[in-house]
């Protein structure tokens, strides 16, 4: 599939690169993972999805992701909400269901605390993929190790290997600091729809016990956890993207 060409949004100097494609509501709005980028597996699966049912599809990348501009070292969890909130106001009409995958997840969640503080009531269901909310405080931080510490400190980033590209994941002292002003999991989180979580089980980035933890913290009357048991964090096997299809449709039956 070529890729069309992007429409660039200005969000505080930086070009931020959307795709957009009109259609019914609930629309889908797709929110990637750290360091992934829009044009990744499930963000094309679902574009070809949206587009055979004719559905309304959001999805951009952040700054220092794909066509972005930016740096991916100035990246913070602040930032990247306030980039996913500018797309979202921008380009979004009616109802619309976030489809957070790991990082973007934890964005989705912030959007709907954002976006119901303003009043703005259009979120109407969330699916969330190998989702990794606060996954600095709860994952990064508990694990850092004592040289990874004094990088922190002494460069203000430390860098680690990466199994999904040939670049090493950057982890700055700013994403970390910022990312302990944006936690959700300190105590009950009232999304205000329904959510449907997909987690695999042989998750070694984000563990299953993480998505658990997630559920209890969430309404139970509106909340569907679908593990997969040899699933990995990427949850992009032929399998995966029809559970993430399914889980996509029903949501749209639901908030319809």
């Amino acid at each position: 599939m070529t890729a069309t060409t992007p429409t660039l949004l200005d969000v505080q100097g930086i070009s931020i690169a959307v795709r957009r494609e009109a259609g019914a509501t609930p629309g889908i709005v797709w929110l990637g993972g750290y360091k992934s980028d829009m044009l990744g597996t499930k963000a094309e699966t679902l574009s070809d999805w949206a587009a055979r049912e004719g559905r309304a599809y959001l999805r951009h990348d952040y700054s220092g992701h794909g066509e972005s501009g930016g740096a991916f070292a100035d990246g913070t969890i602040s930032k990247w909400l306030s980039e996913s909130l500018a797309v979202f106001r921008r380009f979004t009409k009616g109802k619309q269901i976030l489809v957070g995958s790991s990082m973007g997840a934890w964005i989705a969640l912030r959007m709907v605390q954002e976006l119901r503080k303003a009043g703005d009531s259009t979120i109407v269901g969330l699916v969330l993929l190998a989702p990794a909310p606060d996954f600095t405080a709860e994952l990064v931080e508990p694990a850092l190790t004592a040289a990874q510490k004094r990088d922190l400190k002494k460069k203000g980033f430390f860098q680690e290997p990466s199994d999904y590209s040939a670049e090493p994941y950057i982890y700055t002292r700013a994403l970390i600091e910022d990312g302990r002003n944006n936690r959700v999991m300190t105590g009950p989180i009232d999304t205000h729809c329904p959510v449907h979580i997909l987690q695999g089980l042989a998750d070694a980035d984000v563990p299953a016990s993480h998505a658990l933890k997630l559920v209890s913290l969430l309404p139970a009357d509106d909340v569907t956890l679908s593990l997969i048991p040899d699933g990995d964090h990427r949850l992009s096997r032929p399998q995966d993207l029809d559970m993430l299809l399914r889980a996509v449709g029903d949501m749209v039956q639901r908030a319809g």
